[in-house]
């Protein structure tokens, strides 16, 4: 059965998935944006962005920055739980934990904690862990930012990642050869699908992703084995972010936000 999906994908890949069915959208609103690289939203309502190396948070009355100029580039930022933002900065092996304020909690550098861990891929987990991709090892580790300790799980990864995303309890992570894979805290490893060519992508869960091609933006159905066309009028976009049913659409000039419901 696996096999016969991941050939189904390649053949509606191939005819650019003309013949896939559509999910209707309703604009909401639409928010002019100068200068920023938009980051999406949380489930609070807080809008995130990053400006010139300095992240940002907003919502509908005040805004917070933050920025460390001496640890260079922000590579990634996790804001899966609002009250504990992560900022990533790959260059120094080193991240920073924000309060919902902006107000840095702690500063974890790599180097200084286990000169084996490279890190290159970081999310926030449970029970006070971080998961990090170990570039140095191929491994993905759980680390607990309390006791500094860290323990890997699963496998040695054969192939090199081209994307991650995490939650509290998963590891997510799409190989050269975009087969999708899930890891959970106990280690257990699930190959979910093989995909088709993406430009960027959005896991949402296990049973469902979004992805752009040929600025086109799609829904996967990982139970139903359907790929669905996401109708929106917007032919040229820079990214996209969606979370409780509402799709942002953003450019470098603006950001579009839609209703919709996924299959």
């Amino acid at each position: 059965m696996k096999k016969t999906f991941y050939l189904l994908l390649l053949v509606i890949s191939a005819h650019g998935f003309g013949q896939n069915p559509k999910l209707k959208t309703t604009v909401i609103d639409t928010e002019i944006v100068e200068d920023k690289i938009y980051l999406g939203f949380d489930g609070l309502g807080n809008k995130y962005y990053l400006k010139n190396n300095v992240f940002i948070k907003q919502d509908k009355v005040q805004t917070w920055e933050y920025k460390n100029v001496a640890l260079g580039k922000i590579t990634s930022v996790d804001y899966v739980n609002p009250l504990k933002i992560v900022l990533f900065y790959e260059d120094f092996n080193t991240l920073i934990t924000l309060d919902n304020q902006l107000n840095e909690i702690q500063k974890l550098n790599f180097f200084e904690i286990d000169n084996t861990i490279f890190a290159s891929k970081i999310g926030m987990a449970s029970q006070n862990q971080l998961w990090i991709y170990n570039a140095l090892t191929q491994q993905i580790l759980l680390f607990d930012y309390l006791k500094n300790t860290s323990k890997n799980i699963g496998n040695p990864i054969a192939e090199n990642i081209k994307y991650t995303q995490t939650d509290f309890n998963t590891f997510y992570w799409i190989d050269e050869i975009n087969n999708w894979y899930a890891i959970d805290i106990f280690g257990k490893v699930t190959l979910l699908a093989n995909l088709p060519p993406f430009e960027k992508i959005q896991i949402i869960d296990r049973d469902q992703l979004l992805f752009l091609q040929d600025n086109t933006l799609y829904c996967l159905n990982n139970q139903t084995k359907t790929v669905f066309e996401i109708d929106i009028v917007e032919k040229s976009f820079q990214n996209f972010y969606y979370k409780d049913q509402i799709l942002a659409i953003f450019t470098n000039q603006q950001i579009k936000n839609f209703k919709i419901k996924l299959p």
